[in-house]
């Protein structure tokens, strides 16, 4: 599977086109406007989030409910684009007017993609670049996602995502029963924190960093049940699955670190405290009784449940801007203040979730059989089991 989005921030709309679905999996628009409206929610999110409603709409590649194999199309529009018709306008607009409705972006945001995607594409005017760079593009690779989700729930794999840290605030280690907890407990936090808490101290230091004109980060957790094993490949690099997830990861706006399992840890343990035993029973076959290496050996998944952990940096765009330079006179500045959170961590664990569903889905579709729904649940079904029974 593959996809493409396309749009800007504060474009008509944003859309993606999604190509390899197989022909048969039930899907509506409801099981993506779910998804969009998680992304929507979070404390510290700013006033954008007060003005859209994202809705999708499904324009092309299912039919009664059902995908039919073809490309799938989904469009998300921007309700604030009636404020910005004129300063994004696609028609070409006389020189003497240019001035007067652009809003023209000459001073870059430090940790921004401003100046340096300036440079790249030759824009004098960096709002070509902050509008595409905008955090808002993430809106169609949830939407991307939760189609993924759909197929991985189809096929008995469950994911969720949740929020470990923000502002150097750190939930306890683990401290619910299972996946279904999980989801139930993040559902109604806030800040998608299981831990109340430490929830309650997030929120103070997001009050704070508000007040003070700053941003901060944090770090999110994904955690993924069903996974046939096997899945992945030690053959080549390009088709490690741990490695495609650490790429779709720091894909993400302000993500900047990632890791599987005890992560970062490994490196202060001997390794009989890092790997993971491997038991087998008749009931179950294979398993292990730790999962330290978060559901991985040799870039397959092991069966074992998958763990990956995201660093998301605080936001660059800051009400108590930073020192810049304006690109067209070189003279001193503070940098371009923006519509922005913050603190998007809440928001960015619904990315991530998205971002590692649409790996997940995408590497089962690439390894099975996936012309067809029924043929594809089939070929995972003798994968758990010949699993089970090697």
């Amino acid at each position: 599977m593959r996809f493409l989005t396309a749009g800007e921030s504060h474009g008509p709309q944003l859309t993606t086109i999604i190509e390899g679905l197989p022909a048969g999996m039930e899907l509506t628009a409801s099981d993506i406007n779910r998804e969009l409206a998680n992304r929507q929610k979070g404390y510290g999110r700013g006033k954008r989030m007060q003005i859209e409603k994202d809705q999708v709409t499904i324009a092309g590649g299912v039919r009664h409910g059902y995908t039919l194999g073809s490309p799938l199309a989904l469009v998300v529009e921007n309700n604030d684009w009636k404020h910005w018709t004129d300063v994004m306008g696609i028609e070409p607009i006389e020189e003497e007017e240019a001035s007067g409705i652009r809003r023209k972006v000459t001073r870059p945001r430090p940790g921004h993609a401003d100046l340096v995607g300036g440079i790249k594409y030759g824009h004098r005017d960096m709002r070509n670049v902050l509008e595409r760079s905008s955090a808002r593009e993430t809106t169609v690779r949830v939407a991307a996602g939760a189609v993924a989700k759909k197929l991985l729930y189809l096929l008995g794999i469950d994911i969720t995502a949740h929020v470990i840290e923000i502002g150097g605030i750190q939930a306890k280690d683990r401290d619910f029963h299972d996946i279904t907890d999980l989801k139930q407990r993040t559902e109604i936090s806030p800040v998608r924190c299981f831990d109340q808490t430490k929830e309650q101290q997030m929120m103070k230091a997001i009050d704070v960093a508000k007040k003070n004109g700053d941003s901060i980060g944090g770090v999110v957790e994904i955690v993924v049940e069903g996974m046939p094993p096997g899945v992945g490949s030690y053959v080549h690099y390009d088709r490690k699955l741990d490695s495609k997830l650490a790429a779709a990861i720091v894909s993400i706006n302000a993500f900047k670190g990632v890791e599987f399992g005890l992560g970062f840890e490994m490196a202060r343990k001997p390794g009989s405290q890092v790997h993971d035993e491997i038991l087998w029973n008749e009931e179950t076959g294979y398993v292990r009784n730790t999962n330290r290496l978060g559901g991985f050996e040799g870039g397959m998944s092991t069966g074992m449940p998958i763990v990956v952990r995201g660093v998301m940096k605080p936001i660059p765009t800051l009400y108590k801007p930073l020192q810049s330079v304006d690109i067209e006179t070189k003279e001193p500045f503070t940098a371009s203040i923006e519509r922005s959170d913050s603190c998007a961590v809440p928001a960015a664990s619904v990315v991530a979730e998205a971002v590692v569903a649409w790996e997940l889905a995408a590497a089962i579709t690439e390894q099975f059989t996936s012309d067809r729904m029924d043929a594809l649940k089939q070929a995972v079904a003798e994968q758990r089991n010949y699993a089970k029974t090697f």
